[in-house]
């Protein structure tokens, strides 16, 4: 009876059964700044990339966009005006897109200005602008995001009075994030800029929070989070901890045109998580929501 049920479905329940809860959008470390290129990052160029990037969201038509962080860069020689200034710049890029977008704080955000004006200058949607770590739900899936911008000694980044290598999840933030997730009962996805699986090597260390083993026993002791998104290390990699796909996206601001542009589409489905990576992103399938 299922099978000659199942064979009985119409073309528009076929296709019902065949879309996702919901999709977004992934862009990192965009880095803009009307500044020369340096190795690998042409930094005038983030402004076009986000600009195709947004495009293909729009038409692929995402539930929202999330910037992984390190949204904006500074010049040579660094003041705070033309560093606002590139600030506004990448945002007005960003909000091409038609729809609700947020933001993960990076350590280059903080390069000569405050958390407070970054946050001043963008927008992430419904979000007090006043918080640089947040959570929002849609479509049934909790979403969370964490600002790693602090000193082992609890000092949050501001104006360049940091090393990118000492970044930190305070205490305080670590209770809010055991406190939002007892306080959901839907499944879980996590944002973040510095790497929490800090197991890959020497190199990739320098890279993740010094406390990601505490943060990451907060996600594994929830038994609602499925996958955590990072940026940071501008190059892929993936693992697999207590049941957590952990997932670091390539620097959109690294290698020339548009053809070497970065970013991704995930779209959630119950049994799989459907990451679709554009250009020099990766692409790949992973497990779903369905069993949190």
């Amino acid at each position: 009876m299922t099978g000659v049920a199942a064979g009985m479905l119409g073309p528009l329940e076929v296709a019902a059964r065949n879309k996702p809860i919901l999709s977004f959008g992934i862009v990192t470390d965009s880095h803009y700044a009307d500044r020369d290129t340096e190795g690998a990052r042409h930094y005038r160029e983030s402004i076009s990339k986000m600009e195709a990037a947004m495009a293909e969201m729009n038409a692929r038509n995402v539930d929202f966009v999330v910037h992984l962080g390190d949204f904006k860069d500074q010049a040579k020689h660094p003041d705070e005006a033309s560093t606002l200034d590139f600030l506004v710049r990448i945002e007005k890029a960003f909000a091409k897109y038609r729809g609700p977008r947020y933001h993960v704080l990076g350590n280059h955000d903080m390069d000569s200005i405050t958390k407070a004006q970054f946050l001043s200058h963008v927008e992430n949607t419904g979000i007090d602008p006043k918080l640089s770590y947040y959570s929002f739900d849609r479509n049934g899936v909790h979403f969370v995001v964490l600002d790693g911008n602090f000193t082992q000694s609890g000092t949050a980044y501001e104006k360049g009075n940091f090393h990118w290598t000492d970044a930190f999840i305070p205490d305080d933030q670590l209770q809010w994030l055991k406190r939002d997730l007892q306080s959901t009962t839907l499944p879980c996805i996590v944002f973040v800029h510095q790497l929490i699986d800090d197991h890959q090597g020497a190199e990739d260390k320098k890279y993740c929070l010094s406390n990601g083993a505490a943060v990451r026993q907060v996600l594994n002791n929830s038994g609602k989070v499925v996958a955590v998104f990072q940026g940071h290390r501008h190059e892929e990699r993936y693992s697999e901890i207590g049941n957590i796909h952990y997932c670091t996206l390539p620097g959109m601001v690294d290698h020339s045109g548009l053809e070497n542009n970065s970013f991704s589409i995930v779209e959630v489905y119950k049994d799989a998580l459907d990451m679709k990576g554009y250009k020099r992103a990766p692409s790949r399938k992973m497990g779903g929501i369905g069993d949190r």
